[in-house]
This record gives structure tokens, C-alpha cells and sequence, in this order.
């Protein structure tokens, strides 16, 4: 199932895009996609469900991030080898684990703030997973059993913020609009191998990167045991695992967004996004 919340800002509504294309509304089975939406038993219940039988949305309207509700934005730093060389980052041997703000989760299609006294604003293409169980010491074989789905995500980043001011990433990834998510959440069963999936991004219709899934140096399942080791995640909870190389920090000159500018980004099998940048 590819599921999605629709509507202006808070007051999406749950639905399905059936193998067709077509946006249909699931109000009458789920009030939203919460966490608890997103459990096994949730989902078995929804794809028991004939998507015939689900009113058709008409139009366009604007997608809201895939989940709501969520207890914690969980993210993975330089997880794919090319992207910390072109940072000038030493390649990890473990995991690196930081959070985004909850208040940074977006719509997909939701234009992307500049903060105030930003001077390095830059763009991430990621895969994300959704949890669908409480994960607590769970095992790199066992990881994948509590995910729900993945999904695209922008781990939009303000690198003067980031790294140039005091203390840790958190505050260079957390302003409003830095965290895009959607269109929607593909239940696992729609993605064969979530380590062999092609993506990318450009920057005002220029190609900045291109890469797959397979390159991370720590896999999907791996991210989700490792954090688990260090916090309970609760069904609804967001992680994100990384880039790959082609950010504007690892550009020769360091090239950054500015107010105006149009990032767009997908991952196969997880849709698209499109984000303009707007003035905070």
C-alpha cells in the first residue's frame, strides 16, 4: 500500500493511492496515521480493504507528511562513504545518531524555510522507515519486522548552524520545514530490497545527486538495531539514514540555497518531492 495524509495543514485527512494513481479517501477506517495506524495489525486491517470500494479524492490536494503523532525525528549522519569524503568527514565506524525537531516534520511539496541569519542552507535526499513496533534491543535480523514502511525524506540542513555554532548538529537540522516527508509511506511489501533503490536530487532543475541505497556504509536494518540499543522507538517514529555524495557543503566552491531556489528529490518506488525556498 502506498499510504498518505491530505489536506491543507492540520487537518489531513488518511488515504490510499491505489495501483492506479488514484488518491482515495480511508477516513471511514482510520481516523489518522498515527503510530498506532501504522501497526501490524492496522495495516493487515487497510489491506484487507478494497480500494474500489474507497471514495475517489478529486484534484490536487496538497499531501501532508505520511505521519503524525510521532514521539521522536531520529536521523543518521554520514552513512554513505562519498558523502563524508566530500565533507571532509572521517568515515564512522559506528552509526552517528542525532534528532530533529518534531515541529521540523513537512510535507513533501511544503515550501522550505530560510532561517533567520542562514547562510548555508543545504539539501539531503534520504530514505526514511517508519516504525510499526516498539523496538527496544532489537537485532540487526529481527530490525526490519518493526518497520511499517519507508518513505523520501529531506534532511534539509543549515550548515553554518550546524557546525560552525557550538554544540551539536541538532540545531542546524530542527528549524520548521527542515524535515520533508512523503509523498507517502510504501508498506514494506512494496519494496523488494530497501538496500538497492536508486535516488536523487537537483537544485533549480541542475542534477546535484544522484546515488542508491545500496552504498550506505550502515544498512537500513542495521540504523534501526543500532538506535534501538540507545532509545525506545515507538511506533509512528521517524528515522532517516543518511545521503549520499553531491550536498552544497561538498561542492568546490560550497554551494547553498537561497530564497527562490527549487529542490526536488526522489527515491524509486518512494515518489517525489518538490520544495521551494521561502524567507522565514
Amino acid at each position: 500500500m502506498k499510504l498518505v495524509r491530505y489536506g491543507e495543514k492540520g487537518a489531513e485527512k488518511p488515504g490510499l493511492i491505489d495501483k492506479s494513481g488514484q488518491l482515495r479517501d480511508l477516513s471511514a477506517h482510520v481516523k489518522d496515521l498515527t503510530g498506532e495506524a501504522y501497526s501490524p495489525e492496522s495495516l493487515k486491517k487497510l489491506a484487507g480493504l478494497d480500494p474500489a470500494s474507497l471514495p475517489a479524492v478529486s484534484g490536487k490536494p496538497r499531501f501532508g507528511a505520511p505521519v503524525t503523532g510521532i514521539s521522536k525525528f531520529v536521523a543518521i549522519g554520514l552513512n554513505y562513504s562519498d558523502h563524508a569524503k566530500e565533507t571532509g568527514a572521517d568515515i564512522p565506524s559506528e552509526p552517528i545518531i542525532f534528532m530533529k525537531a518534531n515541529t521540523s516534520l513537512s510535507g513533501p511539496n511544503d515550501p522550505v524555510e530560510k532561517p533567520r541569519g542562514s547562510t548555508k542552507l543545504d539539501w539531503e535526499v534520504e530514505i526514511a522507515a517508519i516504525i510499526g513496533t516498539r523496538a527496544k534491543y532489537v537485532s540487526e535480523a529481527d530490525a526490519l519486522n518493526h518497520v511499517a514502511g519507508y518513505c523520501v525524506c529531506n534532511d534539509v540542513s543549515e550548515r553554518a548552524f550546524q557546525i560552525e555554532r557550538l554544540g551539536q548538529w541538532t540545531k542546524g537540522k530542527s528549524h520548521d520545514t527542515f524535515g520533508p516527508l512523503g509523498p507517502w509511506l510504501a508498506t514494506k511489501d512494496e519494496i523488494k530490497d530497501v538496500q538497492n533503490l536508486s535516488m536523487w536530487l537537483d537544485v533549480n532543475g541542475q542534477r546535484r545527486q544522484t546515488g542508491s541505497t545500496k552504498t550506505m556504509i550502515f544498512s537500513m536494518a542495521k540504523c534501526i538495531s543500532y538506535v534501538s540499543q540507545f532509545m525506545t522507538l515507538l511506533p509512528g517514529d521517524v528515522i532517516t539514514t543518511g545521503t549520499p555524495p553531491g550536498v552544497g557543503l561538498g561542492m568546490k566552491p560550497p554551494t547553498f540555497l537561497n530564497v527562490g531556489d527549487v529542490v526536488t528529490l526522489g527515491i524509486e518506488g518512494l515518489g517525489e518531492q518538490r520544495q521551494e525556498i521561502i524567507a522565514a
